[in-house]
């Protein structure tokens, strides 16, 4: 029976690279130089330094241009409040969205469902696996899981005939 996967997963090697490239420029720039702007990456969170919300936002600015030119969407970034961290300095968390939430997973399946197309959903995990009968009918749902999911950076796994 065909099937296919959703998923939100992110590159994270194309992530890794798009947050090393912004390491490298703000060091390399002469509006950053003595400042604390910096940018690192732990497990699937990329924390900003800065001395103030201008600089923040240029080092989130950089950061996402390297993403764009790596191919990877910045929808996949969740962008945190800045904090304080002592003196005048700044830090802001950007989580990298990794996996469909059940809230957003259950919405693809009513999707599917209210489309009166011959499917069926079920949520695993953080992916949805959308089965049918008939290949257009999964090409049509991919179409409109797109359209009305269009917050949610979703790629479609695991297609099988």
């Amino acid at each position: 029976m065909p099937s296919f996967d959703t998923v939100c997963e992110a590159n994270f090697v194309e992530v890794k690279n798009a947050v090393e490239n912004t390491a490298k420029e703000i060091g390399t720039r002469f509006d950053f130089k003595g400042t604390s702007a910096a940018v690192e990456l732990k497990d699937k969170e990329i924390t900003l330094f800065g001395d103030a919300d201008f600089q923040l936002q240029q080092v989130e600015d950089i950061l996402r241009v390297k993403l764009t030119k790596r191919s990877v969407d910045v929808r996949f970034l969740d962008v945190q409040k800045a904090q304080k961290i002592g003196g005048d300095k700044l830090k802001q968390l950007v989580k990298v969205k990794n996996g469909i939430g059940s809230e957003d997973a259950k919405k693809i399946q009513k999707l599917i469902k209210e489309s009166k197309l011959k499917l069926q959903a079920a949520i695993q995990e953080d992916k949805v696996r959308v089965t049918g009968a008939k290949r257009d009918d999964l090409q049509a749902a991919m179409a409109l899981i797109r359209k009305d999911m269009a917050d949610l950076p979703l790629t479609f796994d695991n297609f099988r005939d």
